[in-house]
């Protein structure tokens, strides 16, 4: 591995984990027994989340701070280069993808250090899964799938979109976007619209001495990994068509 690829495999591990640090936060922040912020609200774990992705963009800035598979995905099919330097192949997305995971996995572990006497208290065991991965208001396989791919459609088509505009925004502009999909389009599913967000977070759950822990519900699993893929192929080549 070069050291340019190397550098951004680095900052996608440091950028994803402040991102979940900060993320998974906020959740157990709203939802966790005895906390400050309990019952804080959806619209506190939006933005929360929103300003995560702020932080985490700033974070992993010589990577391209892509801090999601579906980013990288989504830039790989619509040919676009990862970062100055790195070109959109399969092993250089495979080297972001391992990063990206790795971080999100270390972020969900610092959340749980952070906030592990709440984690001991009595709490019902999908609350506490809920600090790491998300999960449908109803379950139903094939929508929540559907509800995954269009949220992330949103998020990768706005980001090659973007990058046309001359308003500058940058990561406040990927912040905000970031909000607005929560609020209008998270509520079925809980939004992951990032497979590594989910299933780096879920393996921590299922690894960590969680008191009371209950299933890591991997039988949901494979919504929020491969929605989000779908959405974000989608979202990429229907931006790059678009913008020409």
């Amino acid at each position: 591995m070069d050291s340019l690829l190397a550098d951004a495999f680095v900052s996608e591990i440091l950028g994803t984990a402040t991102l979940l640090l900060l993320g998974a936060g906020v959740v157990a922040t709203v939802i966790l027994p005895k906390s400050k912020g309990f019952d804080g609200g959806w619209l506190l774990i939006n933005f929360g989340w929103g300003f995560a992705v702020f932080a985490g963009v700033f974070v992993a800035y010589k990577s391209g701070a892509h801090l999601n598979p579906a980013v990288t995905l989504g830039l790989f099919v619509a040919g676009a280069d990862f970062t100055k330097g790195i070109d959109p192949t399969i092993p250089h997305l495979l080297v972001y993808w391992a990063g990206e995971l790795l971080g999100a996995f270390l972020g969900a572990v610092l959340a749980f250090l952070a906030f592990k006497k709440h984690f001991d208290e009595e709490a019902d065991p999908g609350t506490k899964l809920a600090v790491f991965s998300t999960g449908p208001a109803i379950r139903s396989y094939g929508w929540n799938f559907v509800t995954e791919v269009l949220g992330t459609f949103v998020l990768l088509f706005w980001i090659m979109v973007s990058g046309k505009t001359p308003t500058g925004l940058g990561p406040l502009g990927v912040a905000l976007i970031v909000v607005s999909i929560g609020a209008s389009l998270g509520g079925p599913t809980g939004y992951a619209i990032n497979p590594a967000r989910d299933l780096g977070p879920r393996i921590a759950h299922a690894l960590l001495p969680i008191k009371g822990k209950g299933s890591s519900d991997w039988s949901y699993a494979w919504v929020p990994v491969l929605g989000p893929l779908v959405g974000g192929a989608l979202g990429g080549l229907v931006g790059h068509w678009y913008v020409g």
